[in-house]
């Protein structure tokens, strides 16, 4: 890996705390690259920053705040330099009935997955406008196939892949790439607190199974990250994934179907509850969120 164009670069990813974040922050520093961790969770953040191989930076930053961006991308600049590469991937999520689900809570789900990645790309684009670099958005399966309750998360997963397409073809002429990735379930504690409860369980059980499968963060961000390395504009993990891309335009009636068939017994069982935050991440971010109010 001592070849990695990211070499001695400074790439900068958001919700570095944990799960695929950290995952993607090894595989970067293994590649010889300089480090900026943004999130919250400060003692995690520095915690990591210690374990990497190399140069890293802890910054602790609400993604929805554009202020606290732009104060922590110089930072980024003066201790590390210009970004090359930047990974917008801090996410939440929600599981719940769309009905009963707190307004203020599938607000901040779309605050903090859209929207951040907005301010995200914002704060840094100067820097990958001088070093001709390349930003990449996190997306999801649920960008090519929304599923019932997981509204908030689906609509803002949604949007980023709009967003990417749209601020692609808006800087491609100043040498600035822009990627996005499809990815499956992965083995994160967002997951693994999802799968305490019922309905998601269920969920996933009645998707075709070549999707159905979790994956392990650290196969999913060397994946990731060799895209990375070549400004890929999109990636799919697993690659099956373009077959969902392929055929998105069928996927809604089939939700549908499978919606219809198994939510009326769901409801009978009373399993629809709404989950909150999901994971330690998704804490983290309540909590913040509540110190900042």
């Amino acid at each position: 890996m001592m070849d990695s164009p990211l070499r001695d670069r400074t790439v900068v990813v958001t919700g570095a705390a944990r799960g695929l974040g950290a995952a993607l922050a090894h595989a970067c520093a293994l590649r010889g690259a300089r480090l900026a961790l943004l999130g919250h969770e400060k003692p995690l953040l520095d915690a990591l920053a210690a374990a990497l191989p190399g140069p890293a930076l802890a910054v602790e930053a609400d993604v929805t705040d554009p202020a606290a961006l732009d104060e922590a991308a110089r930072e980024v600049r003066r201790r590390l330099g210009p970004p090359s590469a930047v990974v917008a991937n801090a996410g939440i999520a929600l599981v719940g009935p769309f009905a009963t689900s707190d307004p203020a809570e599938w607000r901040r789900v779309v605050e903090v997955n859209l929207t951040g990645s907005a301010h995200t790309a914002r704060a840094f684009l100067p820097d990958l406008r001088r070093t001709a670099g390349y930003h990449l958005q996190i997306a999801s399966l649920a960008t090519l196939g929304a599923a019932p309750m997981m509204s908030a998360y689906c609509a803002s997963k949604a949007g980023v892949e709009a967003f990417t397409h749209a601020l692609r073809a808006e800087i491609a002429h100043h040498g600035i790439a822009v990627g996005i990735a499809y990815l499956n379930w992965i083995d994160t504690d967002m997951i693994r607190d999802a799968d305490g409860y019922a309905i998601l369980p269920e969920l996933r059980a009645h998707l075709p199974a070549p999707v159905r499968g979790v994956l392990p963060a650290d196969a999913v961000a060397d994946r990731v990250v060799r895209a990375v390395e070549r400004r890929r504009t999109a990636v799919y993990v697993p690659r099956r994934l373009r077959l969902a891309q392929a055929g998105r335009a069928a996927l809604p009636p089939v939700v549908m179907r499978v919606a219809r068939r198994h939510l009326p017994r769901l409801e009978s069982e009373g399993v629809m509850d709404q989950t909150g935050p999901l994971g330690a991440g998704g804490r983290a971010d309540q909590e913040a969120e509540g110190r900042g109010a």
